[in-house]
């Protein structure tokens, strides 16, 4: 006889049994895809959007699941698939999600020395928002390409053209297909080290005052 996890994912389209776990309410179990988050019946027939709250304790219980998620997901990518710009020793490291034609982007990035500056590495993913084979696709492959990707992806956000070529095995497809397992509404996306998402642009005085916030350093 299959167990529990087992039969609550064989009546869920595409599902695997290390993908659900028991929620606190009975008879229904957390359904994770990506960073993604919904709650299911036993049965497979009835799946709840939205986030659960512990009352008691004033807690966001499928937040705190969530980033616990995104770390993981963020822990398995090698640095080799970033471009960083940091200080030698940074007080704190966040993880940004980019497209080199985004204005918000571009924008955080001629910021990028006040950010290091302030004690912030920035590790960027490259996430060209239109997907495969659009300009933006193109552009973030030739960054990953370059042999200096800092100084590539500076002047692609600064609009100019870049003579290196789409190189084999780059990480740009492995970098989006993160961002959407992310469900990534837009760019930039700043993940926190403790798997906070940030949405949008945030200054380096109100990032870094948020960093404090959250770190106690």
């Amino acid at each position: 006889k299959p167990d529990a996890l087992t039969e609550v994912a064989s009546h869920i389209p595409g599902a695997r049994p290390d993908q659900l776990r028991l929620s606190p309410i009975q008879g229904i179990y957390e359904f994770t895809r990506g960073a993604e988050i919904a709650y299911v019946t036993s049965d497979g027939k009835y799946a709840i959007a939205g986030d659960l709250y512990d009352l008691t304790a004033n807690d966001d219980l499928t937040e705190t699941h969530r980033r616990e998620v995104r770390q993981h997901l963020i822990a398995a990518v090698p640095e080799t698939d970033m471009v960083i710009f940091g200080p030698k020793d940074p007080k704190y490291t966040v993880t940004v999600f980019t497209d080199v034609d985004c204005g918000y982007c571009r924008k955080l990035h001629s910021e990028i020395a006040e950010y290091n500056r302030l004690g912030v590495r920035v590790r960027y993913l490259m996430y060209p928002r239109t997907g495969p084979d659009t300009s933006s696709w193109t552009k973030a492959e030739q960054v990953v390409c370059s042999p200096d990707r800092n100084d590539a992806l500076t002047r692609s956000k600064l609009g100019q053209e870049l003579s290196a070529r789409p190189c084999a095995n780059n990480p740009v497809a492995r970098t989006y297909a993160l961002g959407r397992d992310f469900a990534l509404d837009g760019t930039p996306a700043i993940v926190m080290a403790n798997g906070e998402l940030l949405p949008g642009y945030v200054p380096p005085d109100v990032l870094v005052k948020h960093l404090k916030d959250v770190t106690g350093k």
